[in-house]
């Protein structure tokens, strides 16, 4: 049976959480003495009210929760954030309709950066670092964090962090997963802060500094601007926000054996290589190409092919340029980092490169089974054996993914959008990135998308963050079956 009452409470003291959210920025409101912030107390006010009487629905819940339940949890709390995160939008009138405001909640929640906005430099500073915000406490994961607090209701979180941790295998540091969240908490925020520091360094101010630090970390891509980084022209910041943005698609337990010492653990991850040599492989492919293509020099060659590759590869979607300018082979390269994501256990989207790793090693041992039948190879990643589950899953979930992808598009085609337009933008939902392709690129908004292909990229975006499964367990029959 599924525990309702403890998920409600827990459901309730997560909107006092989001409510805590809207209160700061509403300061940032009164700092600026912005018109913004009557939208934010009174969004405050209900998400509060709504918490409290979630709470009170909850009270005397058996303390306990089974796997079913974290499923529920991490589902229903993406959506319940979003619902209530697009009040500060659709009362104070910035985004006028309940679809777009939903779209561009869930697309910062779930650090996707996709937006709507066609005038976002005329927003208000409280609207602009709420959206900052959504991604930088949406990209680690709301219930991660719940993890690190949910010992306040004397129960652990494994179940939680086995429905909400992205990837096919869940690395813990430390037997309390609790503790392990909160030491990746506190790397995630000095990263955000350390990352402050060197924008404001560069000439960026306070303020957007902030947001840029939150949306790089969350690997969300919002911007203060509506040209995102290209704006600044300056090689420095590009240069920054690309280390940082890889940083980020670095899995964090990875980073947390880092910072405790265990660096040659860190250098000789399997998963890590290939997620570096596939940066290094297409930034030099794509600056290479642009450098004999273009009238630029092969410093800036590099750079914006080191930018753009990173961004796309985390999942951030910042932009300096716009690809879609590039010769069309190059957007096939964006396409697959695109797909194929950076680290598992990062704040990013895409199908994860330890994936594409067991895929590889899965092919390689085929063509081995096909001279040797009766040979006995298992898949070893990091001198670790994968199980023949864990080898079932990753299967299961490509294959998931790819007729996702495929079934959208026609669906976004059905609904009279472009092929290529179609397939940038389910592909970039799905994999959390932002910009898409054509005339969804980076230098446009999505604003001009029929309401019904908005909701279905909404959807997209959570199934994505959430790895597929998380969310269409929800719509199986035996999920909900008593036993």
């Amino acid at each position: 049976m599924i525990n309702s009452k403890m998920i409600l409470r827990i459901l309730g003291f997560l909107l006092l959480i989001e409510t805590a959210m809207l209160m700061c920025c509403g300061g940032v409101s009164l700092f600026y003495k912005e018109n913004d912030l009557n939208s934010f107390l009174l969004s405050s006010a209900i998400t509060c009210c709504v918490g409290m009487l979630l709470l009170a629905i909850g009270k005397n819940a058996v303390r306990s929760l089974n796997r079913r339940d974290g499923y529920v949890i991490v589902s229903i709390s993406w959506v319940a954030f979003s619902i209530f995160g697009m009040l500060p939008y659709y009362i104070g009138g910035y985004i006028p309709k309940i679809t777009d405001a939903f779209f561009e909640t869930m697309s910062g929640f779930s650090s996707t950066g996709a937006t709507i906005m066609d005038n976002i430099e005329s927003m208000p500073h409280g609207i602009l670092f709420w959206r900052a915000m959504t991604q930088w406490i949406g990209g680690l994961g709301i219930v991660f964090f719940t993890i690190a607090v949910l010992p306040i209701f004397g129960m652990g979180g494994i179940q939680v962090f086995a429905a909400e941790a992205s990837g096919p295998t869940h690395d813990k540091v430390h037997p309390r997963i609790g503790v392990t969240a909160k030491w990746i908490w506190g790397i995630y925020a000095g990263m955000t802060g350390t990352l402050i520091l060197l924008l404001v360094f560069g000439g960026m101010g306070i303020f957007d500094s902030i947001c840029h630090a939150f949306a790089t970390t969350g690997t969300g891509g919002f911007s203060t601007k509506q040209a995102s980084i290209e704006h600044y022209q300056s090689p420095y910041i590009e240069y920054v926000i690309s280390i940082f943005m890889f940083l980020s698609g670095v899995n964090f337990t990875l980073l947390l054996l880092l910072v405790n010492g265990k660096i040659k653990k860190f250098i000789h991850d399997a998963e890590l290589k290939w997620y570096f040599m596939s940066v290094v492989f297409f930034t030099a492919f794509i600056a290479v190409w642009l450098y004999e293509t273009s009238p630029i020099s092969i410093e800036e060659a590099f750079r914006k092919s080191l930018f753009q590759v990173i961004s796309l590869h985390t999942s951030t979607g910042f932009a300096t340029t716009d690809y879609m300018l590039w010769p069309s082979i190059l957007w096939g390269c964006l396409i697959i980092v695109m797909v194929v994501g950076a680290c598992a256990g990062s704040t990013t989207g895409g199908i994860k490169c330890i994936r594409m790793v067991i895929l590889s090693k899965i092919s390689k041992n085929e063509f081995k089974h096909i001279i040797h039948p009766n040979a006995v190879l298992p898949v070893r990643v990091n001198k670790q054996v994968i199980s023949p589950s864990i080898q079932s899953t990753v299967l299961a979930f490509t294959f998931l993914y790819v007729v996702i992808v495929i079934i959208s598009t026609l669906i976004m085609m059905g609904l009279g959008v472009g092929f290529l337009e179609s397939l940038g933008t389910v592909i970039s939902s799905m994999g959390n990135m932002g910009p898409g392709l054509g005339l969804f690129g980076p230098a446009y908004s999505w604003n001009a998308l029929p309401d019904i292909s908005k909701w279905l990229l909404s959807f997209l975006m959570l199934l994505g963050r959430l790895e597929l499964f998380t969310v269409l367990l929800l719509f199986s029959s035996d999920f909900w079956k008593r036993n």
